[in-house]
């Protein structure tokens, strides 16, 4: 719901990474045993919104990297914050971000976020695309991710957009 907000993003798709195709259902996923990690492709505009921007926006606003295999409330390797790049100029970002801000003890525990090489994303079912806006009185939504959009807009103002991406 957070990056649906950040201008030049195109689009936001959740769905699962890290397992095989026979496994990536919501219900076959949170045991911990697919291999699956719940994740986001974003598509995005690179002349407004770098990679890096990105990643900053992920470690200050949506996912701790200190913690691992847990997010908020949720915990197993399902709930991994993980950065899967791309290509190579990715990787090599991502891998400069992460140690960047372990030396600069941002965080009071260490950055624990593995860099993963990419296996095949598999899209979500459709009532989990776009759950935040569609479902903005729910109660994790309410608890756990409302908190984050307000952060993003009170840490980067000028990276909100006015209507989320698709």
């Amino acid at each position: 719901g957070v990056f649906s907000h950040v201008k030049g993003v195109i689009s936001v798709e959740s769905g699962y990474h890290g397992g095989s195709a026979a496994t990536a259902k919501y219900e076959l996923t949170h045991d911990g045993k697919s291999g699956h990690a719940e994740a986001v492709r974003i598509v995005y505009d690179p002349s407004q919104v770098s990679y890096g921007t990105l990643l900053r926006i992920l470690f200050s606003v949506v996912a701790d990297p200190t913690l691992k295999n847990r997010q908020g409330p949720d915990v197993g390797s399902q709930y991994r914050a993980a950065i899967v790049p791309m290509d190579a100029n990715q990787r090599r970002v991502a891998s400069a971000y992460l140690a960047q801000i372990g030396r600069g003890k941002y965080f009071a525990k260490p950055v624990v976020v593995p860099v993963e090489a990419y296996k095949r994303f598999y899209r979500a079912e459709a009532s989990h695309q776009d759950f935040m806006r569609r479902n903005p009185r729910n109660g994790y939504i309410m608890r756990w991710d409302a908190p984050k959009l307000a952060a993003l807009k009170r840490l980067y103002p000028d990276k909100v957009r006015a209507a989320p991406a698709p």
